[in-house]
């Protein structure tokens, strides 16, 4: 099963540093019947699309309750057994927790595939995202189109190779 890991920049150095992502538990995102039902295609790569938008969603959660993160979302997909992921049916009604998957422990970073993170440019967009996320939570609006301005930076594709570089 394809996951994708939610981190900050920090996160995926101490990833880099151990060679592996956790310890666990951790939380990531997939393809899960929840998600499947939500976004309502039957196109896998629209669908694991959705999971990726959905960890970097949770990356940001991540870059605004870290002051002193970096202000790029990083997500990390791995491939993991289907058995080492585990989606909680009661937690795949909230809307918020959708294609949310639970790892108990650790994933080897030789596993992943790829890392998406924010290219420079989006770094304003992600902080002013940040800062709004507590009040676009709350329902206003002026926030939401704030955190939306950072969903509208597309993650770019970094191999697995290139962690230090992009940590550089």
């Amino acid at each position: 099963m394809r996951v994708y890991v939610p981190l900050t920049l920090s996160g995926l150095a101490q990833a880099h540093k151990t060679g592996e992502l956790g310890p666990g538990p951790l939380t990531a995102y997939a393809v899960t019947p929840a998600l499947r039902e939500w976004y309502v295609s039957d196109d896998i790569e629209e669908l694991e699309y959705a999971a990726l938008s959905r960890a970097a969603a949770a990356s940001l959660r991540l870059v605004a309750g870290d002051p002193g993160a970096a202000r790029r979302r990083v997500v990390v997909a791995a491939d993991v057994a289907d058995k080492d992921a585990s989606a909680d049916p009661d937690r795949g009604l909230d809307a918020a927790s959708v294609g949310e998957v639970r790892l108990a422990g650790p994933v080897p970073l030789a596993k992943a595939a790829a890392v998406h993170a924010d290219a420079d440019d989006a770094e304003a967009d992600v902080t002013a995202a940040a800062a709004a996320l507590g009040a676009a939570d709350l329902g206003d609006d002026d926030a939401q189109f704030v955190v939306d301005g950072a969903e509208d930076h597309e993650l770019l594709w970094f191999g697995v190779q290139e962690i230090p570089s992009l940590l550089g």
